[in-house]
């Protein structure tokens, strides 16, 4: 494996114990909450692999959770967490799951509140690097490092040029892209990382884009 940096080895400014199953975990959390766009009322939560074997020992239990309440990998209030959620009546369920996966720091998260849910795949890497490897049952690759914009649409001819088009009049540049479908002609996702923080006000210009259904962004 090839380090850009020493940071990639020690991991991020963090309440530990460790980068992987702690700092990573926290980020999963995180860029769940930020995907679904608040604060969830409930959470079910599949480990497998070692997060599964280790999730209490290592933190990542609180760590998941702190990142769906918004804390960052370094807040104190990070392992407390637990109690946190249960004080504000957030519904956590933390199952062992058993199914075999490409990487032992796996975890699924489902997440929702009364009106609407949300279910993601991340992985933990490393050095608190983690990748989100599916949303809503779309496969992609999403690291987290970067602002990104997921764009659900509807698979239909002019939908990924109408969006690129704006991106290229307000000087957005592209730092990696992906599309997925599940099917020809059904629902489409549209994957963006950016290398910069994308405004609401061109959000709201991308919403009004041929064919395009959901927008949602991470921000950095």
């Amino acid at each position: 494996m090839k380090y850009n940096s020493v940071f990639d080895i020690i991991g991020p400014v963090m309440v530990g114990p460790s980068s992987s199953h702690t700092a990573g975990a926290a980020r999963i959390g995180l860029t769940a909450r930020r995907l679904f766009g608040k604060e969830p009322k409930w959470a079910k939560i599949h480990l497998y692999g070692s997060f599964a074997k280790t999730y209490q020992g290592h933190g990542t239990d609180f760590a998941l959770v702190g990142g769906l309440l918004g804390y960052e990998t370094d807040d104190t209030r990070m392992s407390k967490a637990l109690d946190a959620a249960n004080e504000k009546g957030i519904a956590i369920k933390f199952i062992e799951d058993s199914a075999k996966t490409d990487h032992p720091n796996t975890v699924r998260l489902i997440i929702g509140d009364d009106k609407e849910s949300l279910e993601i795949v991340g992985i933990s890497i490393g050095g608190g690097k983690i990748e989100i490897t599916e949303l809503n049952g779309f496969e992609l690759r999403l690291s987290g490092n970067h602002p990104a914009i997921l764009i659900m649409h509807n698979d239909r001819f002019g939908a990924i040029a109408s969006v690129t088009k704006i991106l290229a009049k307000h000087e957005i540049n592209i730092g990696h892209m992906e599309v997925n479908r599940k099917d020809v002609g059904k629902e489409a996702l549209m994957v963006i990382e950016v290398d910069q923080n994308v405004d609401d006000t061109i959000l709201l210009e991308l919403e009004e884009a041929d064919h395009i259904i959901q927008i949602s962004k991470i921000v950095s």
